[in-house]
């Protein structure tokens, strides 16, 4: 008597479960479903792609033009120690570019504004580039919450399709798709909530990256049209500590001025 009643529990308890409730929505629940997956992956890969070729770009800035670029004698000069493909050489290449093609015109358009012209153009394909794959996250944000409230309401529905085919409200006809429900809207609230938070952190690092890339084309925007007379403030190499000398008695005396 007791193995059968534990028996009829555990079976009880089992038919309540996520397989479960899933097998009773049927395909429209597993296609839900496979929608919720497909959205966080992707906005996983979004993320950790993203997120590693800004690291890239940030380390390019702090090792190659703050650390290299300014110490050259010339912005051509300059240009060949940044990294190629880089979004640091491509700004660089296009100002050597804009000046050379502005040597060319017969008009009489100002250096200036060519140069600006062009560099701008430069930095917004680098932010294009920077911020593909944004929309995707906050159109998964956006639409995420709506795609699992769509699982709920059908949830609901075949519970009270169920409710009317019963003719009472009993437990064992309305738990499965109740709880259908509520896990729809579960997963459409875990798959929203990353997006939005990796959208919002991706584009912060964005604009920071963006402002690095303003800040060097307008130093070599000033340094072309002074002849190299402006540039930067850098900072020098770090020197070696010189080492005291020792004498054959072994006593160290103070290095030589």
């Amino acid at each position: 008597m007791t193995i059968n009643l534990l028996a009829n529990a555990a079976e009880v308890k089992n038919s309540f479960g996520f397989m479960e409730a899933m097998e009773q929505g049927g395909p429209v629940a597993w296609f839900i479903l496979a929608i919720m997956i497909i959205m966080s992956v992707g906005s996983f890969y979004i993320l950790i792609t993203k997120l590693l070729e800004q690291n890239k770009v940030m380390k390019q800035y702090r090792r190659d033009v703050q650390g290299k670029f300014w110490q050259a004698g010339s912005i051509k000069e300059g240009a060949t120690k940044l990294e190629k493909n880089s979004a640091w050489r491509q700004v660089a290449d296009d100002a050597l570019k804009a000046e050379d093609e502005h040597g060319k015109m017969t008009d009489k358009l100002e250096a200036h504004d060519w140069m600006h012209g062009s560099l701008q153009r430069s930095e917004d394909s680098i932010n294009a580039k920077l911020a593909g794959g944004l929309p995707f996250l906050a159109t998964v944000g956006a639409t995420a919450p709506f795609v699992g409230l769509l699982g709920t309401v059908i949830g609901i529905y075949r519970a009270l399709i169920n409710i009317g085919i019963a003719g009472s409200a009993s437990i064992d006809k309305v738990a499965g798709p109740v709880g259908e429900a509520l896990i729809m809207t579960a997963i459409g609230l875990f798959v929203a909530v990353p997006a939005v938070f990796a959208y919002n952190w991706l584009q912060s690092r964005n604009r920071r990256i963006a402002e690095a890339l303003s800040s060097f084309s307008t130093d070599l925007l000033a340094n072309l049209s002074s002849n190299g007379a402006v540039r930067p403030a850098t900072k020098a190499p770090a020197r070696a500590a010189a080492k005291p000398a020792t004498t054959t008695a072994g006593v160290k005396t103070a290095p030589k001025a």
